[in-house]
């Protein structure tokens, strides 16, 4: 079974139901809705389908609503399009309508106040490069650094950060309404750079009615040095490798990959990692070696999701792209060392049923048991089991829909529906048991670890673990 979750963009390439059902089939754990694209109307009915075709198949599939945050970008050019050649002189001008060979708009004209001579301004995901000789009133005055093309629309990054635009606009503000009504199950705030960001929308979310976990998308240089109290301002954090290369620069995001990711697990938090991850499959029904390489360097990082974007939402090959990831996320699991013991050095829990967590993690792991199942209403004590690995597979058993949803995201913990009808903590235990049978997951004589909590069906009330030989209740 695959401990890594995978989350997969929703697009034109995968709206139909046939093409969903297959991608569910193959190993979809979420789903993620991109704010970005698309109307309103389109959101809410793909989220339909996708629900009604997970309870068909049996499935608990997330919903991600990922905003779209602040967009800098240039204007429209009277052509679409212009080539601009090295060592050119090219202007953003704030007054310009239509753009042409020697200047464009700007949608964002407070970049004017962001900017300074010598900045150096990325433009198209990196590709286009160019020097701030000055800046007035209404203009930045520039020079190309390379040659290339530039069309209409297309972002502005500032090399090394800096930039004052807010991580919520109204359009975002809006979108968490959205996305209330649709009862996502996680909301991504984009282009986070303090804690206060993820406040604010974790407030307008609640206002909303929602209940979605909160997960920043760590991609401006700000974000970097303010990154535990982010963490601890949110549910998770997503490693959105894109806009964050273009500011630190290429070589620096492996290592700031592999630092977030570890700080996430340690402070009990989600970790995703996205961007360009299968890049080639949007044209290719395989992908490249170096792709291979970076999914299997997450799932060995301890990342709890890896991301599709473009693959899933226009590529020509969606389903094959999940397959070809589920794979490749098996197998490096397969390769994973595990050092339990060492993991809980210098940790200390506070609470009974983090507690009582960490204590199921540690006695299946050297009982050797056949699987942990935790009967949880919120999903609290599945997701603390899940920043640790113990090679053993945690069942989370839970009446609330929600919650199980919610759980697509935790690494290692698969869901389970069971039915909270007894008062009796071992007419419980039975139920539980028989759950896990009837799943396929145990057979009778195999030793398995529960976590209950009593008064039965109360949030945060985990209080007792058990060893249990599956069968022994009748």
């Amino acid at each position: 079974m695959r401990s890594t979750k995978i989350v997969t963009t929703l697009g034109p390439a995968s709206t139909s139901a046939e093409v969903l059902e297959k991608m569910i089939l193959a190993g979809v754990n979420v789903v993620r809705i991109n704010f970005s694209h698309g109307s309103v109307q389109e959101h809410a009915e793909r989220v339909r389908l996708v629900r009604d075709i997970a309870l068909r198949l049996g499935r608990d599939v997330g919903v991600l609503a990922d905003l779209q945050g602040p967009k800098i970008r240039v204007g429209k050019f009277a052509q679409g399009k212009v080539t601009l050649q090295a060592g050119a002189t090219f202007i953003f001008d704030i007054d310009c309508e239509e753009g042409d060979e020697t200047r464009v708009g700007l949608d964002y004209k407070e970049l004017i106040h962001d900017v300074r001579a010598g900045d150096i301004l990325l433009l198209d995901d990196g590709k286009m490069r160019m020097r701030v000789d000055r800046v007035t009133a209404t203009t930045i005055v520039c020079t190309c650094e390379v040659s290339g093309v530039l069309s209409n629309r297309k972002g502005i990054n500032k090399l090394g950060g800096g930039l004052s635009a807010p991580a919520l606009s109204a359009k975002d503000m809006d979108d968490i309404k959205h996305a209330a009504a649709f009862e996502a199950d996680f909301i991504a705030v984009s282009f986070v750079k303090s804690e206060a960001d993820m406040y604010m929308a974790r407030q307008l979310a609640r206002a909303a009615g929602s209940r979605a976990l909160m997960i920043a998308k760590i991609e401006r240089v700000e974000a970097i040095d303010q990154l535990e109290s982010i963490l601890s301002a949110s549910d998770g954090i997503m490693v959105a490798r894109g806009d964050l290369a273009v500011e630190v620069g290429d070589a620096a995001v492996p290592g700031l990959q592999k630092r977030m990711i570890s700080l996430a697990r340690e402070l009990n938090k989600l970790s995703i990692t996205a961007t360009q991850m299968m890049e080639s499959m949007i044209e290719s029904p395989v992908p490249t070696r170096a792709e291979v390489s970076d999914v299997a360097n997450a799932v060995l990082d301890g990342t709890d999701a890896v991301m599709l974007s473009a693959e899933t939402a226009s590529g020509k090959f969606p389903v094959e792209t999940v397959e070809a990831m589920s794979r490749i996320c098996i197998e490096a699991e397969k390769t994973q060392a595990r050092s339990l013991d060492m993991a809980f050095l210098n940790r200390t829990f506070t609470r009974v049923d983090q507690s009582v967590a960490m204590a199921a993690l540690f006695t299946a792991h050297h009982l050797e048991v056949k699987a942990i199942a935790a009967l949880t209403q919120s999903g609290s004590t599945a997701l603390w089991m899940s920043r640790l690995d113990c090679g053993v597979p945690i069942f989370a058993l839970t009446p609330e829909e929600g919650t199980r949803r919610r759980l697509s995201l935790y690494r290692d913990v698969r869901t389970l529906l069971m039915t909270y009808h007894a008062d009796d903590r071992e007419k419980m235990l039975h139920e539980a048991e028989e759950v896990l049978l009837r799943a396929g997951v145990v057979e009778r004589g195999d030793l398995i670890v529960m976590t209950i909590g009593e008064p039965i069906g109360k949030s945060g009330g985990t209080n007792t673990m058990k060893i249990v030989r599956v069968g022994e209740h009748g």
